[in-house]
């Protein structure tokens, strides 16, 4: 599998697997991603700038991300501690295609992003995700995320964690 920046034509096949997302939310009782968030202009700016990142298997989009090497706002008032300070990564909009779920792609996609950024000399990742959100937290609990505490969002409580990478 390999992770690249995401190009503009690849945009009516990122929205399709953040369409399956938001329904698969929707299916799971949340309110996470049903208020038109994310929608296509969110991840065209994140193409623009640079944020929007695939995944492929066998030349095939199966996953996207948003990978910011950039201060996240909302992070800067956490109800709680991060582990460390200084520069580094956050992770947003995450989406497998449906035709993977459950087959380890948002891990190895995790896993890649991790070797991303120590390419980039940033030791650290954070990220947020509803409370609700089992797969996301599941995720974050086999790799080794931390929780930190609550970020806020539009008024709503999510759950904040880091990693921090070591230095190879």
């Amino acid at each position: 599998m390999i992770l690249r920046k995401a190009l503009f034509n690849e945009l009516p096949i990122i929205w399709n697997i953040l369409q399956e997302a938001i329904e698969q939310r929707k299916q799971d009782g949340s309110n996470q991603w049903q208020n038109g968030y994310p929608n296509e202009q969110v991840v065209l700016d994140d193409i623009k700038n640079g944020y929007g990142h695939v995944l492929l298997a066998n030349n095939e989009v199966i996953a996207y991300a948003a990978i910011i090497f950039d201060i996240e706002p909302a992070y800067t008032n956490i109800i709680g501690k991060w582990l460390s300070i200084g520069d580094y990564l956050v992770i947003h909009r995450v989406a497998t295609a449906n035709k993977v779920k459950g087959k380890g792609v948002a891990t190895h996609l995790f896993k890649l992003i991790e070797d991303l950024c120590s390419k980039q000399n940033v030791f650290s990742i954070k990220v947020d995700t509803n409370f609700d959100n089992v797969p996301m937290l599941k995720i974050m609990d086999k790799l080794g995320y931390t929780y930190c505490g609550e970020v806020y969002f539009n008024g709503s409580a999510r759950r904040a964690f880091e990693k921090v990478i070591s230095v190879n």
